[in-house]
């Protein structure tokens, strides 16, 4: 079944794949490392992300098909088949990009990030363990940005985006039947607020005021569900937290002292904003 460009980028959820290569810019600002391939790792990290996205569906088709028919798969846009197949095809492209582009120390990242992928999607994601499992995929794909130097030296910027990860999957959890009390939101808004606290007050001006702009973002979305923590409130929330993560990916970047490219980061964030209108990156 040959598959529109519509409907593989809402396989793939392609407008979500903005909040990705900051990860890789976030690293490498963070080891010292930020050169011409960190562009090429970040191409990886898209594909390895992408792949991520399209394995989530196939894994999902039967559970889909009773709680979002209009998903690709259960709609019958796109065969089970050929979404595993374009799964399995962006992880090897990953893998192959990260390896030309970074060599064997990249490679050496970049297979455990694409493990940790199919793992969650497979094993982890409806288990206790999703939540750390898909921050674990984050926090690699920061290290995988640093593999040029000492990726120790990226652990504080792959914490917090860990951290960030791990709060907004824990809210996608209730996307379908939307939150029963405010116990989670109020969880959620303390880890952003705590996030933000962490990289502001060890950054310069720039740093701050991109804290503020990934604060503003997702916290405002969070605030919402105290009042109405409807399932579409909640993906409202979930999807704030994706489009607002280029800006803390920024304030990081720019911590590091690089702080045109931290703006340049940050100013994903209304893109993302405006395709997510176009194609739902959750």
């Amino acid at each position: 079944m040959k598959a529109p460009l519509r409907t593989l980028a809402e396989l793939v959820r392609a407008p979500a794949a903005l909040s990705v290569p900051g990860d890789v810019v976030a690293g490498a600002a963070a080891a010292g490392t930020l050169a011409p391939r960190s562009a090429g790792l970040a191409a990886a990290s898209v594909c390895l992300y992408w792949a991520g996205m399209a394995a989530n569906d196939w894994a999902d088709r039967d559970l889909d098909a009773v709680e979002r028919p209009e998903r690709p798969i259960p709609s019958g846009r796109v065969g089970a088949p050929a979404a595993l197949g374009i799964a399995a095809g962006l992880t090897a492209a990953g893998l192959v990009v990260a390896g030309r582009v970074g060599g064997p120390r990249a490679l050496a990242l970049a297979m455990p990030l694409a493990a940790a992928v199919w793992a969650y999607d497979l094993r982890l994601k409806n288990t206790a363990a999703g939540p750390a499992g898909m921050a674990a995929c984050r926090a690699l794909d920061v290290l995988l940005g640093a593999s040029a130097g000492n990726p120790v030296r990226a652990l504080p910027a792959a914490a917090a985006i860990g951290m960030h990860t791990y709060a907004v999957t824990a809210l996608s959890r209730h996307e379908v039947a939307g939150s029963a009390n405010g116990e989670l939101p109020a969880a959620t808004l303390l880890t952003t607020a705590a996030i933000t606290g962490a990289v502001a007050a060890r950054g310069g001006a720039p740093a701050v005021l991109l804290a503020g702009q990934y604060a503003a973002g997702f916290g405002r979305a969070q605030s919402a569900l105290f009042g109405d923590p409807s399932a579409a409130r909640v993906r409202s929330a979930v999807g704030a937290g994706i489009t607002a993560l280029p800006a803390l990916q920024g304030a990081l970047a720019a911590r590091a002292g690089r702080t045109l490219t931290g703006m340049a980061v940050a100013a994903a964030v209304p893109i993302g904003r405006l395709l997510a209108r176009r194609v739902s990156p959750t």
